[in-house]
């Protein structure tokens, strides 16, 4: 291309040393402003007047991620992709805070941080420089890169001459190419050919072998129960439940399936009769 309290579930707790990413106290609020004009309003009364909602996209989040898989799963504007930007550091949190422990990588959008002007090869150094690795360690790594993304002459072509699928097996190979202790994807693993999934799934393995902290959103519940140690289920911003597999993908499932009946009936009282 940062303490669990007592009042919400947590997965039982392993040794301090396997907590690389720790978020307490964890909320996100976005100022909602009906007109242009109203944001204007507020700047010039100096916040004495409030012309804005409050959308709270997290809420209070406590969480320890330990080594190993942790899927968010939820319904769409649940915070999931929010969270995991937070955790990223692409945003900040309007309260509580993120500690992370270790080389941090993350997969957020299709060619997000990517410069559609630079070829592959300099976005791929200019990538690593960004977070913080030298340009000598990011030249000894290009070539891998190189290979695993099997782009062939693109690489060393413009950014904006690529395809989705391209774009997304470069940041994909970027991001674990470069030793992360936590690595970040948020659905990147579903685009693509089938063989080059199978290529991501091995590389996810591997790295889960080697005691990394790999957290991804997916709505793939098949996914989840082969690939995940954990699951955190996230619904209107706040965390609903935490931990084993068997017992919150159940909870996703009875959730979304709510969630489809209430639409259905919704849809039914107001859709007039034709017949």
């Amino acid at each position: 291309m940062s303490t669990v309290t007592t009042d919400q579930p947590v997965i039982a707790e392993p040794s301090a040393e396997q907590y690389k990413v720790e978020v307490e106290g964890l909320s996100k609020r976005y100022n909602i402003y009906d007109r242009p004009v109203d944001r204007l309003k507020e700047i010039l009364w100096r916040n004495r007047r409030s012309y804005h909602r409050e959308y709270w996209a997290l809420r209070d989040i406590n969480f320890k991620f330990p080594k190993g898989v942790t899927a968010l799963i939820g319904p769409n504007g649940s915070g999931k992709s929010t969270l995991l930007q937070i955790i990223a550091g692409v945003l900040e949190p309007t309260t509580g805070t993120v500690q992370r422990h270790g080389r941090i990588t993350a997969i957020l959008e299709l060619g997000a941080g990517f410069q559609p002007e630079y070829s592959g090869r300099e976005n791929v150094i200019l990538n690593g420089m960004i977070l913080g690795i030298s340009q000598e360690e990011m030249l000894n790594r290009v070539d891998e890169i190189a290979e695993f993304a099997e782009i062939g002459d693109f690489f060393d072509q413009p950014i904006k001459t690529y395809s989705s699928g391209m774009a997304v097996r470069l940041a994909f190979a970027t991001a674990v190419t470069v030793d992360p202790e936590i690595l970040i994807v948020d659905e990147a693993m579903a685009v693509g050919d089938q063989a080059f999934q199978i290529k991501c799934r091995n590389k996810i393995w591997s790295l889960k072998s080697a005691g990394k902290t790999i957290i991804f959103v997916t709505h793939n519940m098949d996914m989840v129960e082969s690939w995940c140690d954990q699951a955190m289920l996230l619904n209107g911003g706040k965390m609903v439940e935490c931990g084993a597999i068997d017992k919150v993908v159940p909870l996703y499932e009875n959730l979304m399936e709510h969630s489809e009946l209430v639409v259905t009936k919704k849809f039914t009282r107001a859709t007039p009769a034709i017949f």
